[in-house]
């Protein structure tokens, strides 16, 4: 009885939280990009998609909780789940086209969440700081992150979502000299915010 309550546990929560994050990120499509090896036996994680919202496209996790206050947290939420946003359109048919701009934009946003979602079940990933990869990892060697507790400005919270931002260098030390809000600010200001895309200028 035991297995069959947490499976019920686990499925009353998944359709809990994908209805809160539907109220975020708007409408989800109907398509999931699923992992040949499930994420909990060590494979890739399923993205999913919500191209409802603001423009552009948001790509979101959902399995770093599988039931309610289990999982990845922070200062912000009890627990959360991932998502990147690029301003292109949803291209399905582009995911494993790299020479495309959704193509290009997609295979960095997978290689980013597929990195930091294990990590985030051994570190505490807060808004408003700041990460960097070792220059030697592939796909991601290099890239600097800023956090953001997307959509939200309470103080805590049961759910949320940890919004990823690919930043420049010069934004991350720009960061970890006067504070991350200040340059989340700026990321704002300048029509950045929350998006990952990189063919824009240096906001610091």
């Amino acid at each position: 009885m035991t297995g069959d309550h947490d499976e019920k546990l686990a499925e009353e929560w998944y359709d809990k939280k994908s209805a809160m994050m539907e109220q975020i990120l708007g409408e989800e499509h109907d398509k999931v990009m699923h992992a040949i090896i499930p994420y909990a036996l060590g494979g890739g994680l399923d993205l999913y998609y919500y191209p409802n919202g603001i423009a552009g496209t948001a790509i979101a996790t959902k399995e770093l909780s599988e039931t309610p206050g289990e999982g990845s947290s922070n200062d912000a939420f009890g627990t959360y789940e991932l998502v990147m946003f690029t301003r292109h359109s949803l291209s399905l048919d582009e995911v494993n086209n790299e020479s495309t701009p959704f193509g290009s934009t997609h295979h960095a946003i997978n290689a980013i969440l597929n990195c930091m979602a294990p990590y985030s079940e051994q570190a505490t990933l807060n808004p408003r700081e700041t990460c960097e990869f070792p220059e030697d990892m592939k796909t991601v060697g290099g890239k600097c992150l800023i956090f953001d507790a997307y959509d939200f400005e309470g103080n805590h919270a049961e759910f949320g979502l940890l919004a990823i931002i690919e930043i420049y260098r010069s934004e991350m030390v720009y960061a970890r000299e006067h504070g991350g809000t200040k340059l989340i600010a700026k990321l704002k200001q300048a029509g950045c915010y929350p998006y990952s895309d990189m063919d824009r200028p240096a906001v610091a």
